[in-house]
């Protein structure tokens, strides 16, 4: 069964850092371009970074998240990560990672979904 699991949120401080993961079980994340998106309450969910397929690297961020956050990725763990630093109150949401066929920060072209990951910025 094809499945991914996130990990790593949780409640920091203003100006800290996290680390996501995103962990494929059952198929390579070699395979496919991965995103990440979150959503907070009351609005819709966006795509913050995504990071192409195979021996392609290509990276794309949100605006909002450039120069704070960096995708990369592990093959030998099938993991994909997504550091995060200088976090805002703004950057609070469930955070989710996806696997699709391309690197576009566009939800609907993403087919597999974990199950999210919360990530509180909060003093």
């Amino acid at each position: 069964q094809s499945q991914l699991v996130e990990s790593g949120g949780g409640p920091v401080q203003p100006g800290g850092s996290l680390r996501l993961s995103c962990t494929a079980s059952g198929f390579e994340i070699f395979d496919y371009a991965v995103g990440w998106f979150r959503q907070a309450p009351g609005k819709e969910r966006e795509g913050i970074s995504c990071i192409s397929y195979r021996d392609d690297d290509s990276t794309l961020f949100l605006d909002s998240v450039k120069g704070r956050f960096t995708i990369s990725r592990d093959n030998a763990k099938n993991t994909v990560y997504l550091e995060m630093n200088n976090l805002k109150p703004e950057d609070t949401a469930v955070y989710y990672c996806a696997t699709g066929w391309g690197c576009i920060l566009n939800p609907d072209d993403y087919e597999t979904w974990g199950q999210g990951t919360q990530v509180t910025v909060s003093s």
